[in-house]
């Protein structure tokens, strides 16, 4: 009889693969055993119909599963008489931990079923959904290495544990209300909690809810008193606050495509930025904005809550203002008691934090604007050329700060970690990276970092490094190298044309980026155009407040008369004075600065920004309602054949002449948008057209912008363009693309 020794490399553990074997093997009338060990799962079969085992592995493998390889050796028979699952072998990991999953229809169902042991059970889970990621302290992934271990199970959840044919089969947090981890309101009892919180939101209280990866508070989304009051306890006076609806309430309040229905169904349930319905939310949930944030219930705790409470209800992290979410009890006690009303809590520990998901289809397909839950720990693939990269550990960047790490041919960038000026968040950076570490068993051979001395990030990996080289990366050849990485885009395949526009970042020549067409690959670029630089007057101010951009555009534009008309109540001689001086004013080529100008010259944001790009985010929003036809500004930008510095003084001649005419504020956004467009695909197009490019990349925060996004594609029409799917365009992939550079400077040096 034949024997083969088959190893499953991939998603593989915590998915129901070892039951799916174990049901493979007897419908193919193979014996042996399957166990999982630090490099995935373990399989010795024998039998006369391995071929076709094999191939179904991948073919037919649990939903929650990712198999990158099957490996199959031919080995001695060991005379096996039938097919067993065997316990987990060895330390280390060398396999990838499952994301936390959305609850599957069999669990919904139970929970809904008042005939059924786990009625009303908000922990009811299986090998198809349930946590992972939050309630795991260390690999193997094992019910004693996860925080389910103090809850000792029941006779009834051990057979379940201990049947291959039953779906709980070894799902490690399996339990039931009389052995598993209970919840409660707060302020009342346990037997009615879903039923008082039901209540206290439609009173309009602030509950602060424990979910999956932290605390959420909620109110009532159609009630403006309690969102209002929320806005107000939580010092957050106009960023968009997150969604959570059943699909008939999402489908009453937004108009989800098939596209999107699929990813809020999807096992990682994220939240989704969906168009506007017909029905109408409390005006303050979203101001100014065109699309909401949903997402649907992830767990059987908020199906029960939305079973009791029918409608929309604002969900937004659970923290202070600039904070990591909240996690525990005590510290949410501590730190929401002044927040929120009530608090629904239970008594699972939870590892650690992960803020939701935040996502978008666009007309390109899938954009992740924020990483978080259900998609880490998911790791990508590195792409052709990098199988013999060393490990690498990269350290991202200030702003959406996340860490990355290469292993076995593989990428895995952590979840969004926050902006690290926050000392409590960039504790949190420290311990994230503590924890990849161990929880991979990752030896870094090489450490990479941004080129800007002063972010905490950079001031981290450099103490972290050692005696280890410290590949220091520019800002937006890390942005290109992370588009590239995303793309799967070879090692050896050429330079391309990457169009970069994003915020700031300290470029090579000590100036601030942004703005850029970087003609290059992993190891290395060149800066072929870029947008004319003006002084940020203010220096960090100039981010917070766009008035402070526009006055320096226009006054390099030479229309200063304009600006003392604009902005005829702001501080104008003493901020030229200073840029004259170059007092705290440096030169700045950034994109994301000239769209909040343009926001200024609206009167979209007339003083200080209440959150990070609400200028942007509500000049997109305003130009979503222009006519589609508007032509773009015709010369936003002047250039030369050779490229250089794009000079921006038409844009802002032609604007004051449609200010002047009495041109709609959304045409003018929407042609701003077009002409930026054109304007750096002329210069991406002219390297590729030379022959100098092989594609064009887009990359950077800017792009987080569908509509810049769809109108820079339509003006490299005919162009190959690659561009982020799934990791984010924003400073949350920087690290991706620092792993991926200082990767490719290890193997040539050696």
């Amino acid at each position: 009889m034949d024997a083969r020794r088959i190893r499953v490399r991939g998603q593989v553990q915590g998915v129901g693969f070892r039951p799916f074997i174990w049901q493979l093997a007897r419908a193919h009338g193979v014996k042996g055993h399957v166990l999982n060990d630090p490099e995935g799962v373990l399989i010795h079969a024998e039998g006369e119909a391995l071929d076709a085992f094999e191939a179904d592995i991948a073919a037919k493998a649990p939903p929650l599963a990712r198999v990158d390889a099957v490996e199959g050796v031919a080995v001695d028979a060991q005379g096996a008489t039938e097919f067993t699952i065997a316990k987990s072998t060895g330390q280390g990991a060398e396999t990838r931990v499952t994301p936390d999953a959305a609850t599957c229809a069999a669990c919904l169902a139970e929970i809904r079923d008042p005939d059924d042991r786990r009625a009303g059970y908000a922990f009811a889970n299986c090998t198809h959904c349930g946590p992972r990621f939050t309630i795991l302290r260390a690999l193997p992934y094992d019910r004693a290495q996860t925080t389910m271990a103090p809850f000792e199970m029941c006779a009834a959840c051990r057979a379940e544990y201990e049947d291959p044919a039953d779906r709980r089969f070894h799902a490690q947090p399996v339990a039931c209300p009389d052995c598993g981890p209970r919840v409660w309101v707060e302020a009342g009892g346990q037997e009615q909690a879903f039923t008082q919180a039901a209540e206290r939101l439609r009173a309009g209280e602030i509950l602060a809810i424990k979910g999956l990866g932290g605390f959420h508070l909620a109110c009532d989304a159609t009630n403006e008193a309690a969102v209002a009051l929320l806005r107000t306890r939580k010092y957050r006076p106009g960023k968009p606050f997150a969604l959570m609806g059943t699909e008939a309430t999402i489908a009453r309040y937004a108009t989800p495509t098939d596209a999107e229905w699929a990813v809020l169904r999807d096992p990682a349930a994220p939240i989704l930025l969906l168009a506007l319905g017909t029905a109408s939310l409390a005006p303050s949930v979203a101001p100014g904005q065109a699309r909401l944030g949903w997402m649907l219930p992830y767990t059987p705790l908020h199906h029960l809550l939305f079973d009791a409470f029918d409608g929309p209800l604002v969900m937004t992290s659970g923290n202070l203002s600039g904070e990591p979410q909240v996690i525990g009890n005590d510290e949410a006690r501590a730190k929401l008691a002044t927040f929120a009303d009530a608090f629904v809590m239970h008594d699972r520990e939870i590892v650690r934090r992960l803020d939701d998901s935040v996502e978008r289809i666009t007309p390109q397909g899938p954009m992740i604007l924020r990483r978080a839950r259900g998609r880490v720990p998911g790791t990508l693939p590195l792409p052709p050329g990098f199988e013999d990269a060393p490990q690498v550990l990269a350290f991202g960047g200030q702003m959406k700060s996340a860490i990355c790490l290469t292993k076995n041919n593989q990428a895995l960038l952590s979840h969004h970690l926050g902006d690290l000026d926050d000392a409590l968040t960039y504790d949190a950076f420290r311990q994230a990276e503590e924890d990849y570490t161990h929880l991979f068993d990752h030896k870094a051979t090489v450490v990479a970092v941004d080129l800007h001395p002063g972010y905490r990030a950079t001031q981290h990996g450099m103490a972290r490094a050692g005696d280890r080289p410290v590949i220091e990366v520019q800002h937006h050849h890390a942005h290109l190298a992370a588009c590239l990485a995303d793309a799967g885009w070879p090692l050896g395949a050429g330079p391309v044309a990457g169009i970069i526009l994003d915020g700031l970042g300290l470029g090579s020549d000590g100036t601030i980026w942004g703005g850029e067409v970087l003609l290059g690959d992993y190891a290395g670029f060149e800066r072929a155009a870029w947008l004319r630089p003006v002084p940020l007057p203010g220096g960090d101010a100039a981010n917070r407040e766009p008035w402070r951009n526009l006055l320096a555009r226009l006054d390099a534009a030479g229309l200063g008369a304009l600006a003392d008309e604009m902005l005829a109540h702001q501080p104008r001689d003493l901020m030229r004075q200073a840029m004259a001086a170059g007092v705290n004013a440096p030169l700045s080529s950034s994109a994301g600065r000239l769209f909040d100008a343009f926001s200024a010259a609206l009167g979209l944001v007339t003083g200080a920004m209440s959150y990070e790009a609400e200028a942007a985010m509500r000049l997109e929003a305003l130009a979503l309602d222009a006519p589609p036809e508007e032509a773009a500004y015709p010369y936003v930008f002047g250039f030369d054949a050779a490229g250089g510095a794009l000079d921006d003084t038409t844009l802002w001649d032609d604007l004051r002449t449609d200010l002047r005419a009495g041109v709609p504020p959304e045409t003018i956004a929407l042609r701003l948008h077009a002409g930026v467009a054109s304007s750096f695909a002329t210069q991406a197009r002219r390297l590729v057209d030379s022959g100098a490019a092989q594609a064009v990349a887009l990359s950077g925060g800017c792009f987080q912008n569908a509509l810049l996004l769809d109108l820079t594609l339509r003006a490299l029409d005919g162009l190959p363009v690659l561009h982020h799917r799934s990791t984010p365009a924003n400073d949350g992939g920087l690290a991706l693309g620092q792993a991926l550079i200082a990767a490719a400077a290890a193997m040539e040096s050696n």
